[in-house]
């Protein structure tokens, strides 16, 4: 090999070696630079958000003291139609849920016996009527012969004691015909109140006896709770309270007031029965529904009054947690009556807090004072 080819090799190798030193150090990453320092940002407090329902402004209300009642409804006015004669019935002329009138008639029966008696009877009377026609006459005879001297003392004596036994039996006569004349009276059978036909007792044809169950006549205009007090509570309660009455199954409230008070507890429980009385001019309410009722022992119109659950407690008494300037403070109070306003349970405000006032409603725990707060927008109904 000539020394020209040897030259030519060898720097063909160094060339390759110089080619391959570049090409890696190429593929080598570059010194990531060095990242700017991030300037200082300022601390921002957090807002704390509460839904509309859950703020309350303290606003001036009425707030009721109430006692809470329960029991079952009944008129105030109701009969029971019973048969006077042993008779039978001829006709019924009511049914369940028709109204009557005081005095209408509502049950014929048969008068047949009694209207046989009733004439007997009027025999009798013109009998004795007649008899004592003749002994008027004998007595007044004798009077002027007895004046006269024509008949001893004795004989008038006779005339007028017949005529006295003649009178007697009249008034006897008359009494017995009164008597069988009621009976027949009775077979006509009249309602004694207003109101609707609850029961139904009997049919045409069947034989009754006095005191027999016909019907039964209740009034709704007038309707009664009663309803068994607590003897702790008793003294709370007078004459003319007002109440308020929510009926099972009806949406609305009806306003009754107390109108007696039993002087007797009951016996086995202790408490003292109290009667409401709750007016029903559309026969709304019916015997035997079910209420429940808030009797007002004490009312006040006009004061701040705010959600039991808006009040707190601690060893420092009561206080409320109210937004101001959109911050949240803890704001102490005196409370003074819990009471109920419409469907709402509150606790009346005395000091503190003034009218206007924006509450926390919601119990939310232990909230920070000075917390920065926004109330979200009311949700728009489209």
């Amino acid at each position: 090999m000539s020394k020209k080819l040897v030259r030519l090799l060898v720097l063909l190798i160094v060339l390759i070696v110089a080619g391959g030193l570049i090409w890696s150090l190429m593929q080598r990453p570059s010194a990531p630079a060095k990242p700017a320092a991030a300037a200082p940002m300022a601390a921002v407090p957090p807002t704390l958000e509460f839904l509309p329902q859950e703020v309350v402004t303290a606003n001036p209300v009425e707030i009721r003291q109430t006692l809470a009642l329960s029991g079952s409804l009944r008129a105030v006015d109701m009969s029971t139609v019973k048969a006077r004669v042993a008779a039978d019935v001829r006709q019924v002329l009511v049914r369940e849920g028709e109204s009557v009138r005081a005095g209408q008639i509502v049950v014929v029966t048969d008068g047949t016996e009694y209207e046989a008696r009733v004439a007997q009877a009027r025999g009798n009377l013109d009998a004795a009527r007649a008899q004592l026609d003749i002994a008027t006459k004998t007595r007044d005879n004798n009077r002027v012969l007895v004046e006269k001297g024509f008949i001893s003392r004795n004989a008038f004596d006779n005339a007028a004691s017949q005529y006295a036994a003649a009178e007697a039996n009249v008034a006897a006569a008359r009494g017995a015909m009164n008597i069988v004349q009621k009976s027949l009276n009775d077979t006509v059978i009249r309602t004694p109140i207003s109101g609707l036909v609850a029961a139904r007792y009997v049919q045409p044809g069947e034989k009754v006896s006095p005191d027999n169950k016909l019907l039964d006549i209740v009034n709704l205009q007038k309707m009664e709770l009663e309803a068994a007090v607590p003897t702790s509570d008793i003294a709370q309660i007078v004459i003319g309270q007002p109440v308020s009455l929510h009926i099972e199954g009806l949406p609305e409230t009806f306003e009754g007031k107390v109108v007696r008070i039993n002087p007797s507890t009951q016996t086995g429980s202790r408490s003292v029965l109290v009667y409401v009385q709750v007016a029903n001019p559309k026969n709304i309410l019916r015997v035997g529904m079910f209420a429940e009722a808030q009797l007002v022992l004490r009312a006040k119109q006009g004061v701040l009054a705010l959600p039991q659950s808006a009040v707190r407690k601690d060893s420092q008494g009561a206080f409320v947690y109210t937004i101001t300037n959109g911050q949240l403070s803890k704001t102490a109070v005196t409370v003074g009556i819990d009471g109920r306003s419409g469907e709402d349970y509150l606790t009346e405000i005395v000091s503190g807090l003034d009218f206007g006032a924006q509450v926390v409603r919601t119990d939310m725990g232990n909230l920070q004072t000075g917390t920065r707060v926004r109330v979200a927008a009311p949700a728009t109904t489209r």
